[in-house]
């Protein structure tokens, strides 16, 4: 779903709710008692998502859909309209052809609606499409759904060795978790979580950590940094030896997202349609995220030998890439769809789009025209 920013952290006091236990919520709570009684932020995200089994995204339930009548909490761009993937791919094949590629790389495929429309559009053009996911439930919806393209869907359990071709990424960033660290005035302190009164409760310790800026900070601010999203940039500079990288995501450069204003950072939650921004509560029935530092994702690239090929917003990207003339074959329905993908109060300005490269020289379609690089 179009994601808004939080409103405000909730303070030490805020608990998670007092039902029975439940299993992720019991499996969390002795991994506080094996860390000694506090758990960084980083690490109860990543149990609350992703613990085999257990985690939000790691068990038999729908996650994706337009409507809450579906029994989904949260809508993509992929599964709001199909133009989505088959604007994308008009991108993703100069990429291609840049590159001398037939091979898409997606992380975090989601329902598989992306690569859905990725294949329906590019045709044979990808003889092979690559996907990384951790969540086993979510491999089996994307087989089932990918079932009609055969072989040439494969799903990778590890990085490959090299990658040459073009990698794709929609809302991928935003789930990896953050550790949050939250100013008092004089001093940052990082926030984590503890048990008290059997409950799962905000605890703060002192840290090195600091927000990639100086500030001015105002006291009482909570925020996030993203270590392991840019770890992830890395890792991908390493085996990217030929292609491009495209990643879409809702956020800011780092000047707009450690503005002195935005004092409870972006941390939300998502459950049937509806957000929240206490992530101690319902642990495991809700999505957890936080916007993406295009510029800390940026930077890390481009450490890492990668250029930055380009940086928008969604609306200008998906208009670049040739939208309007796919809206003049659409019907009504489809074209009402397709308006929150550009509308700027819905995804057309929160969303933004990241482009990398290495080994290739291109002029990216989709950065034609409006490309912020400059605001990184």
């Amino acid at each position: 779903m179009p994601r808004m920013q939080a409103p405000g952290a909730e303070s030490l006091s805020a608990r998670s709710s007092t039902r029975p236990p439940t299993a992720i919520a019991q499996r969390i709570t002795r991994a506080i008692a094996d860390a000694g009684g506090w758990l960084s932020f980083d690490r109860y995200m990543a149990l609350a998502l992703y613990e085999p089994g257990l985690g939000y995204y790691a068990r038999d339930s729908r996650q994706f859909g337009a409507m809450p009548s579906s029994a989904s909490d949260f809508v993509t761009a992929p599964e709001l309209s199909a133009l989505f993937g088959r604007t994308l791919a008009r991108q993703v094949v100069q990429a291609l052809d840049a590159a001398e590629a037939d091979t898409i790389f997606e992380f975090g495929a989601g329902s598989g609606a992306l690569a859905e429309q990725l294949l329906g559009a590019l045709g044979e053009r990808v003889r092979r499409y690559a996907i990384v996911d951790v969540s086993g439930a979510l491999r089996q919806r994307q087989a089932a759904r990918l079932a009609p393209f055969g072989d040439r869907v494969q799903w990778l359990d590890t990085w490959p060795e090299t990658l040459h071709g073009v990698v794709v990424g929609n809302e991928v960033l935003d789930a990896m978790p953050v550790q949050l660290l939250h100013f008092d005035g004089q001093d940052w302190r990082e926030r984590g979580v503890v048990v008290q009164e059997d409950t799962l409760a905000w605890a703060d310790r002192p840290t090195t950590l600091r927000p990639p800026v100086d500030g001015p900070f105002v006291p009482g601010t909570v925020t996030e940094i993203h270590p392991q999203a840019e770890a992830f940039v890395r890792s991908l500079a390493e085996h990217l030896q030929r292609g491009a990288a495209f990643f879409i995501d809702y956020g800011f450069p780092e000047a707009e997202y450690y503005h002195p204003q935005r004092t409870g950072g972006t941390l939300m939650c998502h459950r049937a349609h509806q957000a929240d921004t206490n992530p101690l509560a319902d642990v495991g029935d809700k999505d957890i995220t936080a916007h993406v530092n295009f510029s800390a994702i940026a930077l890390a690239a481009q450490d890492a030998g990668m250029d930055v090929l380009g940086y928008t917003s969604q609306a200008r990207f998906l208009l670049n890439c040739g939208l309007v003339e796919l809206l003049r074959e659409a019907d009504l329905r489809e074209r009402a769809a397709a308006q929150k993908l550009i509308n700027e109060h819905e995804m057309g300005e929160l969303f933004k789009v990241l482009a990398l490269g290495r080994g290739i020289a291109l002029d990216p379609l989709g950065f034609a025209a409006g490309d912020r690089m400059h605001t990184l």
